[in-house]
């Protein structure tokens, strides 16, 4: 049976986000919302569940104009900052039941070493109650209507998660992949993945053409671009640049799958 999946971008931007603080550059002071990138972040949901695919530092802003409603799960990617520095403002959806965190054992040690208040027996009232399950790649696993399978990419040197959903994967922060994760990638009809700029390699993201060689690699039906800088240039001008099934995706932009 399909299932009917929306799926919301809260967040598209890198690190840093867009506008970077201190640039003057023509992108970072465009007033199109298009061009106005927080840190990437998604909102997966069903009728009956709701999951989040990171929380980065902008995670309250983002989640404001949504419906207050229980998270079921969360999945991180990996540890760093730009990923997981909202996960204290997670402590208003504790009213409606603890929060289900998923990710690698590295992901979980560091929440543990930068949280520790969150990971005691006795928490501070107020305090969100948050539990950690630490997943390996490919260990699938099932939160309300959605089987997940873990598939591991590499961001520079260090082994962070991608995540399929069915018929959908999303990948942030990816240079590369090992060749044996590519056949779990197959019959992905929509791609979510990271395209940090056109030009100029980086030494742990992708690149943009190097997000279009993947997508055709898989196959993908649909991709949409993620964890882009103001170097991915204007939406509107850059997206023309792009293969007709291939697009910027922007915050708020809504998929229903």
């Amino acid at each position: 049976m399909k299932l009917n999946m929306k799926v919301t971008f809260l967040g598209t931007g890198t690190s840093n986000g867009v506008p970077f603080i201190g640039c003057n550059c023509e992108v970072c002071k465009s007033t199109d919302p298009h061009d106005k990138r927080l840190r990437t972040s998604a909102l997966i949901e069903t009728e009956n569940t709701r999951l989040l695919i990171d929380c980065g530092p902008d995670f309250r802003q983002q989640i404001l104009p949504y419906p207050f409603r229980k998270i079921d799960g969360v999945l991180l990617t990996h540890i760093h900052y730009d990923h997981v520095g909202g996960i204290d403002d997670l402590r208003a959806f504790c009213s409606l039941g603890d929060i289900d965190i998923y990710s690698n054992k590295h992901t979980c040690d560091g929440l543990r070493h930068n949280m520790p208040y969150c990971f005691t027996d006795h928490l501070y009232p107020g305090v969100p109650k948050l539990n950690l399950h630490c997943i390996e790649p490919h260990q699938k696993f099932s939160i309300g209507d959605f089987e997940i399978e873990p598939i591991e990419v590499i961001h520079g040197k260090l082994p962070i998660l991608a995540y399929r959903i069915g018929t959908l994967a999303y990948i942030t922060d990816m240079k590369t992949i090992n060749p044996a994760e590519v056949p779990s990638l197959k019959g992905v009809k929509t791609l979510i993945i990271n395209g940090l700029r056109w030009e100029r390699p980086h030494h742990s993201h992708q690149l943009i053409p190097e997000a279009i060689a993947f997508s055709q690699l898989i196959k993908a039906e649909q991709t949409y671009l993620i964890h882009m800088t103001d170097k991915a240039g204007f939406h509107a001008d850059s997206q023309k640049r792009l293969p007709d099934n291939v697009h910027f995706a922007y915050d708020g932009l809504t998929l229903l799958l």
